[in-house]
C-alpha cells in the first residue's frame, strides 16, 4: 500500500450506455483489472453508473438518482473490501425530494464510505444542463483521509477553478482527483477541438504545479446519443491522465477507447518540489481580499 510514500493509482475510463447495470459492470471490470495490476487507489469517471444525464432538461431523468449511501456506494464498498483498494466513485445523488447533487464518494479498503464531496461549480451550457439537475455542493473543500493519503476530491467543472484546487491544498490534500465528463461539440472543427482539450489539460497541470501535488483526471469516452433526439449527442474525449507535482505527465489514456490507466505516485516528491517552488510560503494572504468579490466594478 502507500505507507512508503508510493501509491499506485488506476483510472477507469469507459463508455456508458442506457442500462445502469451494464455501466456499473464496466466500472467493476475496470476496478478489478486495476486492483489485479497492483493499484491501491481506483478513480472512476463522473456519473459512471448512468449515461450522462444532462444533455437535455427532462424531469424523468431524476429517476436515475439514488441516495448516498445507497446501491452504488454499497456495491463499490463491497468491491473495496474484497480487493483491498480505495475507490473514488461518482453518484447522481437524491438527497431529498426536489434536491439532487453531483456527488463524489470515497470507499476505504474495509468497505466503509469515508467521505463525500458534492460538486461545487455547476455548469449550464448546451448539452451540459447541470443547473437543472444539481444543487451546488455544501460539503466545502475538505480532503478525505484514507489509507493511501489525503484525497482532494473535486468533480469536472471544478477542475477549471484554481480556487478549489488551492483550498484543497491548504487543507492538506496529498493529491487532487477529478472524476470528469467532458467532450467535443459536433459543430467544432479539429483545430477548435484540440484547443479545448489542450486548455483542459493545461489548467489541471497548472493546479499540480502551483500546489505541488499530483493531479488525477478520469474522463468518459465514446459517443452518447441525445436521448430526446434533439441534438447530435455527446462525444466524450477520454484522454484521462495523471501528472506529478511539477505538471509532468506520468500516464495518459487515448481519446476513443476504454482503458484502465495505471500510474505510480511518489508522494514524497510533494515536499521535495515545494521546497524548490515555495508557492505556499510566498502567498500574499494579506492582499487577496478582492478574491471574495464576484468582480471589481
Amino acid at each position: 500500500m502507500a505507507t512508503d510514500g508510493n501509491c499506485v493509482a488506476a483510472l477507469v475510463q469507459h463508455q456508458c450506455e442506457d442500462d445502469p447495470q451494464v455501466n456499473l459492470a464496466r466500472s467493476e471490470a475496470g476496478i478489478r483489472e486495476g486492483a489485479g495490476r497492483g493499484a491501491d487507489l481506483i478513480l472512476l469517471q463522473e456519473l459512471h453508473r448512468t449515461p450522462y444525464p444532462c444533455q437535455q432538461e427532462d424531469p424523468a431523468v431524476f429517476d436515475l438518482a439514488e441516495p448516498v449511501p445507497g446501491p452504488t456506494t454499497d456495491h463499490l464498498g463491497r468491491l473495496a473490501l474484497e480487493l483491498g483498494v480505495v475507490i473514488v466513485g461518482s453518484v447522481f445523488e437524491r438527497r431529498a425530494a426536489g434536491l439532487y447533487h453531483n456527488t463524489a464518494v470515497v470507499l476505504e479498503t474495509d468497505g466503509r464510505l469515508v467521505g463525500t464531496y458534492r460538486k461545487m461549480h455547476i455548469p449550464d451550457d448546451p448539452g451540459y444542463y447541470e443547473k437543472f439537475y444539481f444543487a451546488p455542493g455544501d460539503t466545502g473543500f475538505e480532503p478525505v483521509d484514507t489509507s493511501v493519503g489525503r484525497l482532494g476530491v473535486l468533480v469536472c467543472w471544478d477542475q477549471w477553478f484554481p480556487e478549489a484546487a488551492r483550498l484543497m491544498a491548504l487543507a492538506g490534500a496529498d493529491m487532487l482527483l477529478y472524476p470528469t465528463a467532458i467532450g467535443w461539440a459536433a459543430e467544432d472543427d479539429a483545430a477548435e477541438r484540440e484547443r479545448q482539450r489542450d486548455a483542459w489539460t493545461t489548467v489541471q497541470r497548472a493546479h499540480a504545479v502551483t500546489n505541488g501535488m499530483p493531479v488525477l483526471v478520469c474522463n468518459r469516452c465514446g459517443h452518447e446519443p441525445d436521448p430526446q433526439g434533439l441534438g447530435s449527442g455527446a462525444r466524450f474525449w477520454g484522454s484521462s491522465f495523471v501528472v506529478g507535482p511539477q505538471g509532468e505527465f506520468i500516464a495518459r489514456a487515448g481519446t476513443e477507447e476504454p482503458e484502465v490507466l495505471l500510474a505510480t505516485l511518489d508522494l514524497h516528491r510533494n515536499d521535495t518540489v515545494r521546497r524548490m517552488w515555495p508557492f505556499l510560503r510566498d502567498r500574499r494572504v494579506d492582499a487577496y481580499d478582492h478574491l471574495l468579490l464576484r468582480f471589481r466594478d
